[in-house]
């Protein structure tokens, strides 16, 4: 017994040579398949359907439907066992009967050709070798013995057959003739050709995709698009959906065509169209059309004359012409009213519509998403300001669409939006079931049980900032007089050979004592006549330590001054057991994982593990051994050496003395002359010193003699206390060892009496 309703979820529909999967349901109404990619329902009715046919196909076995208007589709993936089911259905809900049909599969190229209905059916002997559906036929020509037939493409299909080539031998009967032939591929083929009147014409139509000016004409089945380099011819029958999208601005009307497979232009698709209409633009036009067409054909969906706004004229054309409703935007408002939102995809700036079946985005590129192949969709925080968010769209195929830019007012009605359409946010808690829950989580870091890293970065950074701004005016002091002497120090520290000492030596800091008294004696003047003292505080400015970077070396075990190498060591654990006798197969079954990875899998199965108790029995034994073992070593190990006090003080000593540091000797040299040093950028050469007058000459020699004076009694001062130091060190050494001695000595003595008082209690 038939049953009332088939179903079968995994069937694949062939267009144009690709294979689109999708649900097949048969009923006692018509068959339904709604296409997976697509989301469109396409439905047969019953009376509609004439032949079924089923054969062996690429995918298992393919069930062809022809229909009374001469249509034909085939469903593939079927399996053997269906056939039953089927034929069955078939004959008792539509009175069809499910021809067998028998392929050739001996590979010949030579046969009969003939026409049924809408395909030509390519025979050898009795029995079909292909077939080519003439709705697939583009354009086709005549060559002495040929006619060639060029196929649409279809962008879904990996594999596309572009052209095939029928010979046709000349024939004294004329069975089919070259002409024959040729008349009928193009009674049947799907060929464009811009014939006859048009409907109605547009002028000068601007186009967002593709982007530019076009005359449009509008005929009964295509719509044509005249620009000043490209022209394109859409049929209506690749048109899927219409929307008319208000601009964000309130007075522009954009009219979005859907389209599959899309308008091609060299290595571009365009899987949309949109013209862009004024809402002030009014345009009256006169169809021609027949009246009876109007009544009969379009059900009084059009008049003859025709007037109104532009954007509602040309979607009341569509729509009748086409045969598609048009979806406009639902309830969704923003926080100003509108009926989008502003944001960017990637780096282009655009809008997105939340409409009530799916999200879609203009418009470059144009974006379409259904509500029912969203995965799930995410709040996620802006990359720049913290004004704004980004709104994530995650398809079941794994396609992700970003857009960011969200000013943070509109997470509010977005959120209630996604929310009422039940769609699945990917970040959102358990908990959280109000949308100002939801907008503090997004937005705001300053919740206590919230930990965010960057904020508790940038809280250390500030008070680090507030600690050294209260030293530095803890230890501010008024700025010093600009010193020509210290600058030209600096200098000479740089280019010289051999530099003068800084401002830090010693007499650099008894003239600056000196200077210190000279104003502080000047500031005693001013008391005197009246004025209040005011007192100078000189402070050594802080050297910043420069940070060294150090080269980190590979960490060294330490190892215990008194580890026995005879001590036992501690058994392992029970998972450590399991664990290495385990690890050669893990690392077997899982060879991406790493140390960690391994690990981690490792303590997962030791908690699923049923059997632990033979490991942990395992481990006890291994335990008491290892007692038994600690116990004969306690007993048998020989105790530990006791050092002596006399060696404990001497070691401590020696210690004190290798650590003590040498002090660096101290450089004074004698300040020079203001004005006396110049640096090697601008000591002159022989020949240019040669011209200058000979007074300039004497007096440079002058300057040159009293620098190498001085640079002779720094070298001679520092050898001098080079020389002191050292004689300074030998004296310390000297010292202690001195000491050194006397301690041994008063041990000696200590020892001595020692004995002495053992000898009288004796």
């Amino acid at each position: 017994m038939a049953a009332d309703v088939l179903e079968y979820p995994d069937i694949a529909q062939e267009v144009k040579g690709a294979m689109n999967g999708g649900r097949l349901k048969l009923s006692k109404q018509g068959i339904l398949f709604k296409n997976n990619k697509t989301g469109i329902v396409e439905q047969l009715h019953a009376e509609d359907i004439e032949v079924g046919k089923w054969l062996r196909a690429a995918r298992g076995y393919e069930l062809k439907l022809f229909m009374k208007n001469e249509s034909t589709f085939k469903y593939d993936g079927f399996k053997d066992t269906d056939r039953e089911d089927l034929a069955n259905f078939l004959k008792k809900h539509y009175s069809v009967e499910l021809e067998d049909v028998e392929l050739c599969i001996k590979g010949w190229n030579w046969g009969q050709a003939q026409f049924s209905g809408s395909e030509l059916d390519f025979k050898i002997g009795s029995k079909t070798a292909f077939n080519v559906p003439l709705g697939n036929v583009s354009h086709t020509t005549t060559g002495k013995n040929e006619v060639i037939l060029e196929f649409h493409q279809n962008d879904d299909a990996e594999v596309s057959l572009m052209e095939m080539r029928f010979y046709i031998p000349p024939s004294e009967n004329g069975e089919m003739s070259l002409e024959k032939f040729y008349e009928n591929v193009m009674a049947k083929a799907d060929i464009i050709q811009a014939t006859g009147d048009a409907i109605t014409s547009l002028d000068q139509i601007p186009c967002l995709t593709p982007r530019g000016r076009y005359d449009i004409k509008i005929f009964p089945t295509f719509l044509q698009l005249h620009g000043k380099t490209f022209d394109y011819k859409i049929p209506y029958t690749t048109v899927l959906r219409l929307f008319l999208l208000p601009h964000k601005d309130q007075r522009q009307m954009l009219f979005v065509v859907s389209l599959d497979p899309p308008i091609v232009q060299g290595q571009t698709r365009y899987h949309f169209l949109i013209m862009s209409f004024s809402k002030e633009e009014t345009i009256s036009l006169d169809l021609n059309i027949a009246e009876e067409d109007l009544e009969q054909k379009y059900e009084g969906k059009l008049q003859k004359e025709m007037a109104g706004p532009i954007y509602e004229i040309v979607s009341r054309l569509m729509k009748a012409l086409v045969a598609r409703k048009i979806t406009v935007p639902g309830s969704f408002r923003d926080s100003k009213g509108h009926q989008a939102i502003t944001c960017s995809y990637k780096s282009n700036s655009g809008y997105l519509y939340p409409l009530e079946r799916g999200f879609m985005y203009v418009h470059k590129p144009p974006i379409h998403v259904r509500f029912d192949e969203v995965s799930c969709v995410n709040f996620a925080r802006g990359t720049g300001s913290s004004r704004y968010f980004d709104f994530e769209i995650e398809r079941k195929n794994g396609d992700v669409f970003v857009f960011s830019s969200i000013e943070k007012d509109d997470y509010s009605p977005l959120f209630e939006f996604v929310n009422n359409k039940k769609l699945r946010v990917k970040n959102r808690g358990m908990k959280s079931k109000d949308t100002a829950k939801d907008y503090d989580e997004l937005f705001d870091s300053d919740d206590e049980n919230t930990h965010d890293a960057y904020l508790e970065q940038m809280k250390a950074e500030g008070r680090e900032k507030v600690m050294e701004d209260d030293e530095g005016d803890s230890d501010s002091s008024s700025d010093e007089d600009f010193n020509p002497d210290e600058s030209a120090s600096d200098v000479a520290e740089e280019y010289d050979s051999n530099p003068s000492p800084s401002s830090g030596s010693d007499s650099g800091g008894s003239k600056s004592d000196e200077e210190d008294q000279d104003y502080v004696a000047q500031e005693g003047d001013k008391e005197s006549d009246g004025e209040k003292p005011v007192v100078k505080k000189k402070k050594e400015k802080k050297e910043k330590k420069e940070k060294v970077s150090k080269v980190r070396k590979p960490r060294k075990k330490k190892k215990k001054d008194n580890e026995d190498p005879d001590k036992p060591k501690r058994p392992p654990s029970a998972y450590m057991l399991w664990l290495n006798e385990t690890r050669p197969e893990l690392k077997a079954k899982y060879p991406d994982f790493g140390v960690a990875d391994i690990a981690k899998k490792a303590g997962e199965l030791w908690n699923k593990l049923d059997n632990q108790d033979e490991w942990k029995e395992k481990a006890a034994a291994l335990k008491e051994k290892y007692n038994e073992r600690m116990k004969e070593y306690n007993e048998n190990r020989p105790p530990p050496e006791k050092k002596s006090k006399a060696e404990k003080e001497k070691k401590s000593k020696t210690e004190k003395k290798s650590s003590k540091k040498k002090p660096s000797p101290s450089t004074s040299v004698s300040p020079k002359k203001q004005g006396s040093f110049k640096s090697k950028e601008y000591i002159s050469s022989e020949d240019s010193s040669a011209s200058e007058p000979e007074g300039e000459s004497k007096s440079r020699d002058d300057d040159d003699e009293d620098e190498e004076e001085t640079a002779k009694k720094s070298d001679a001062s520092e050898e001098e206390e080079a020389a002191a130091s050292d004689k300074e060190d030998e004296k310390e050494d000297d010292d202690e060892e001195m000491e050194e001695d006397k301690d041994e000595e008063n041990e000696e003595e200590a020892d001595a009496d020692a004995e002495d008082d053992d000898d009288d209690d004796d």
